[in-house]
């Protein structure tokens, strides 16, 4: 896991609910693609789903 991953993944378990890469991207201070880019990665991995569309939290 890369650093940006890990630090999204963090803002997504402090945050405790489903988080649009939006409210990430200022959260974080990260650019929205970069965010949105971040969040597929970690779908990939399997750390992250999707329990409604366009909204992303950590697997439990």
């Amino acid at each position: 896991m890369t650093p940006d991953e890990e630090i999204i993944l963090n803002h997504m378990k402090h945050i405790g609910k489903p988080v649009k890469p939006g409210e990430l991207a200022e959260i974080s201070g990260k650019d929205n693609k970069e965010v949105s880019k971040i969040i597929d990665s970690l779908k990939k991995q399997g750390l992250v789903c999707s329990p409604k569309r366009c909204y992303y939290a950590p697997e439990e």
